[in-house]
């Protein structure tokens, strides 16, 4: 077994959190394929993400005070053997409908690991400690949406669509056995009593009654939005509107998410000494100059797309800096309730970027301002929030 403050227990835990990005990231590409083999249109094929996410929103409610009463370990493999599930029959489906589906259940399986990673953390760590594993959490997951799109661009111009699923139906087996043979059980006093909906129902009461935790919520569900408003209309934009290739579209995306990377690995590097919030003010500050530069570019009609990109990476370096910061610092009160808190951070970013995913989708066309514009307004609204609560997360920890 793994010893806390490893660095092969910090990979372990992020190769677990970039199932998530994996899982959306790397069949992106083949969006346009995938509408034209199962003869669906585009507002129908953005519904595979926002399924996904819909899925994923309700299996993080669920996984948190389940694992707080029977341990973390057992609950994470049991979240991955449906995610296997789930991603086989994504790679087998006839009918769009069907895949539609089939995302739903593979997300119920990946929502597992997101937050059972982020309540291992806050069982060894708290305060600025736990903002710095996730930080280098963060740096390690950001491999994720960088080499997926790329791999699945691959993937799509050689093999097809399904190949990505496939793939993912190997990833899933060795996260599984990795997290068998060498993850520890870290919940050291679990939730007493039976478990039971009105103990879960108590459990969640308690953590939304918290100001602080309400005000790091709204910082995360805002950068995500912007986000996902990327993932879910980056592929349309970029391959609809620039015209790019799938494997071009891959590697352009991929450009964007080094932003994340960056942000996160020198937010491991710093947040030691700055401390928590005030990483999270300046990367919500950056979060807002990117995706204004985004809408700017789209206002001007600039026609070569690594404009467009370069904002979107300012976004996610930003949000590199001050995400981890952020979950870090909702976390923080609730020793006791990790998972239930690492839950309704999850559930929350997940339903809204679900929501925005589809009113996106279902007005991409012929310009970049249903991505821009949103992006815009997220990164904005964020720091909007930082700086507005700062006096109600000093006060209420």
């Amino acid at each position: 077994m793994l010893r806390p403050g490893t660095f092969a227990l910090t990979l372990l835990l992020a190769s677990l959190t970039g199932l998530g990005p994996m899982s959306t990231d790397m069949y992106v590409p083949s969006l346009p394929a995938i509408g034209h083999a199962l003869n669906a249109p585009t507002a129908q094929v953005q519904l595979t993400i926002s399924s996904y996410l819909i899925g994923f929103a309700v299996g993080q409610i669920l996984y948190g005070p389940i694992s707080d009463r029977f341990g973390r370990k057992p609950v994470l493999l049991a979240a991955l053997v449906l995610y296997g599930i789930g991603s086989v029959i994504c790679a087998t489906t006839q009918s769009i409908d069907a895949l539609i589906a089939a995302r739903s259940v593979q997300a119920l399986g990946g929502a597992g690991a997101i937050v059972l990673a982020r309540a291992v953390v806050r069982d060894l760590y708290s305060g600025v400690r736990a903002g710095r594993e996730l930080s280098l959490m963060g740096s390690i997951q950001a491999f994720a949406p960088i080499m997926a799109p790329v791999i699945g661009g691959v993937l799509q111009t050689a093999f097809g669509w399904r190949a990505s699923f496939i793939l993912l139906v190997i990833v899933a087996v060795l996260a599984g056995s990795a997290t068998a043979r060498l993850l520890p059980e870290t919940l050291h006093k679990p939730t007493p009593g039976p478990f039971s909906f009105r103990t879960m129902g108590s459990l969640y009461r308690s953590v939304l009654q918290h100001r602080s935790f309400l005000a790091h919520l709204g910082i995360m569900t805002t950068m995500f939005v912007g986000l996902y408003a990327w993932v879910s209309g980056a592929s349309v934009v970029i391959q609809g509107v620039y015209g790019l290739s799938p494997l071009a579209f891959g590697l352009t995306y991929a450009v964007g998410s080094l932003g994340y990377m960056i942000g996160t690995n020198i937010a491991a590097r710093i947040v030691m000494r700055l401390g928590l919030d005030p990483m999270i003010g300046l990367g919500t500050a950056i979060m807002a100059a990117g995706g204004l530069a985004m809408a700017a570019v789209t206002a001007l009609g600039l026609a070569n797309v690594i404009w467009l990109v370069l904002g979107m990476t300012t976004y996610l370096a930003g949000m590199g800096l001050a995400m981890p910061q952020t979950m870090a610092g909702a976390l923080t009160p609730f020793p006791d309730r990790a998972g239930t808190a690492s839950s309704l951070l999850g559930f929350s970013q997940q339903s809204f970027a679900a929501i925005a995913a589809a009113v996106i989708g279902a007005y991409l066309g012929r310009s970049a301002w249903p991505v821009a514009g949103t992006i815009a307004a997220m990164g904005c609204l964020a720091f909007s929030i930082w700086a507005t609560t700062r006096r109600v997360r000093a006060t209420d920890r």
